[in-house]
C-alpha cells in the first residue's frame, strides 16, 4: 500500500499490534503527543495518524488541536483510539477534526478495514484535487486565449476605423488609458465604490476603444470632410452611435448579451448623451445615462479638444478643463467632472504619452 502512517500510543503493546496489521505501510511511531508532533514536523506528508487520546505529556486532544490550528497539517486524516466506554471522548475527538474512531480492545480485521477506507478516501480526494488543478489550468489558459482573441479583434476593428479617419489615430488608446485612470480615482468615492468593481473597470477599459466603432457606417464625404459639418451632415454623423449598437447587438439570442458586450453597448450607445437630456441618440438625462456612457462622454470630449482637427487647432489643457467645468451638470455628470479634474495631471500625461501614431 506504501501509505505513510503515524501510530501514536503510550502503550507499546498497542503500537506493536497495530504495526503488525499494517506492515505493508511505511510506519512511524510515537509514544506521546509531544513526540507525535515532532514526527509530524519532520514528515508533513503523513497520510494517516492513528492517535490514542489518553497519553501523558500531551494527550490526543491537544494533538488534534495542534493539527487543526496549522494549515500545513490540517489535511492529515486522524483516526482516534478510545475505550469502549469513552463515548464523550469519541464525540470530542470527532469535533476536533478526527475522521473516525477505533475502540479498544482492538479488533484486527475492523481496524484494518477502517484504515483502508480512509486511505482510499484520501487517495480519491488527492486525485480530485489534481484533476481540479488541471481543469483550473485549462480554464485559465482558455480564458487567456479568449481574452487575447477579443483584444486583437478590438484592435483590428479600431485600426480599420483609424485607417479611414487618420484624425482618430491613437484616440482609442488614449481614451482607454484615461478611462482606467478615471475609474481608479472614482472608485474611492462613495457614489461609485460599489459599482466600480475590478471586473467592471476591466470591462470599461477594454470596451472603451469601441466607442466610435459605428463610424465605419458613416460615408467618407462626411467622416473625412475637411471642415465643420452642416446640419444635415451632423444628423447623419449622429447615427454612428446607433450603428455601433446595432453591430454589437447583431445575432444576440433574444437580446441576451454577455456582460462585456452589455458594457460595450452602453458606452457605444450613450457616450453622446448629455446630462441635461439634450444629447443623442435617446435623450437620456442624469443617472439614466449608463455610467459607461457618462464616463466616456467626458474622456471623449477632452481628447477631442486637446488634439488638432482639420477644422480647429488643439486646445490647451487649461482651456479644455475650463470648458469641461463649464459643462458640469449640463453635458457632464458633476461627480465625474470633479473626479476628472482631480487627476488632470495624470490625464494630461496620458494625452501626451500617446500623442503620436508611432506610439501605437
Amino acid at each position: 500500500m506504501n501509505a505513510k502512517i503515524l501510530i501514536v500510543d503510550d502503550l507499546k503493546s498497542d503500537v506493536l499490534m497495530i504495526s503488525s496489521m499494517l506492515e505493508d505501510c511505511r510506519l512511524l511511531c510515537a509514544y506521546n503527543g509531544a513526540e507525535a508532533m515532532e514526527v509530524v514536523k519532520q514528515n508533513p506528508d503523513i497520510d494517516l495518524i492513528i492517535l490514542d487520546l489518553n497519553m501523558p505529556i500531551m494527550d490526543g486532544f491537544e494533538v488534534l488541536q495542534a493539527l487543526k490550528s496549522d494549515p500545513e497539517y490540517r489535511k492529515i486524516s486522524v483516526i482516534i483510539l478510545t475505550n469502549h466506554d469513552e463515548i464523550e471522548s469519541e464525540i470530542k475527538g470527532l469535533e476536533l477534526g478526527a475522521v473516525d474512531y477505533i475502540r479498544k480492545p482492538l479488533n484486527l480485521a475492523s481496524t484494518r478495514k477502517r484504515v483502508n477506507v480512509h486511505l482510499n478516501l484520501k487517495r480519491a480526494l488527492a486525485q480530485i484535487e489534481e484533476h481540479n488543478k488541471i481543469l483550473e489550468l485549462a480554464v485559465y489558459n482558455r480564458t487567456k486565449e479568449l481574452s487575447m482573441t477579443r483584444d486583437v479583434t478590438i484592435r483590428a476593428l479600431v485600426g480599420l476605423l483609424e485607417i479611414r479617419n487618420i484624425e482618430s489615430s491613437n484616440h482609442a488608446r488614449r481614451t482607454q488609458h484615461m478611462m482606467k485612470a478615471l475609474c481608479e480615482n472614482l472608485r474611492k468615492k462613495l457614489p461609485f465604490q460599489e459599482v466600480l468593481t475590478e471586473e467592471y473597470i476591466s470591462e470599461l477599459c477594454n470596451t472603451a476603444p469601441l466607442h466610435d466603432i459605428g463610424k465605419v457606417g458613416i460615408p467618407d464625404r462626411i467622416l473625412l470632410k475637411p471642415g465643420k459639418l452642416d446640419e444635415n451632415e451632423f444628423e447623419e454623423m449622429k447615427k454612428h452611435a446607433i450603428f455601433g449598437v446595432l453591430a454589437l447587438s447583431c445575432d444576440l439570442p433574444d437580446g441576451v448579451a454577455p456582460s462585456f458586450i452589455k458594457t460595450a453597448i452602453e458606452i457605444v450607445g450613450s457616450h453622446h448623451e448629455r446630462y441635461d437630456g439634450s444629447g443623442y441618440p435617446n435623450k437620456f438625462a442624469g443617472k439614466a445615462i449608463p455610467l459607461g456612457g457618462r464616463l466616456m462622454a467626458i474622456i471623449d470630449v477632452y481628447d477631442a479638444l486637446t488634439h488638432k482637427r482639420v477644422y480647429k487647432e488643439a486646445f490647451s489643457n487649461e482651456s479644455a478643463l475650463e470648458l469641461i467645468e463649464s459643462e458640469s451638470g449640463k453635458q457632464f455628470d458633476p461627480d465625474i467632472v470633479a473626479g476628472f479634474i482631480e487627476i488632470n495631471h495624470e490625464i494630461s500625461a496620458i494625452s501626451h504619452r500617446y500623442d503620436h501614431t508611432e506610439n501605437c
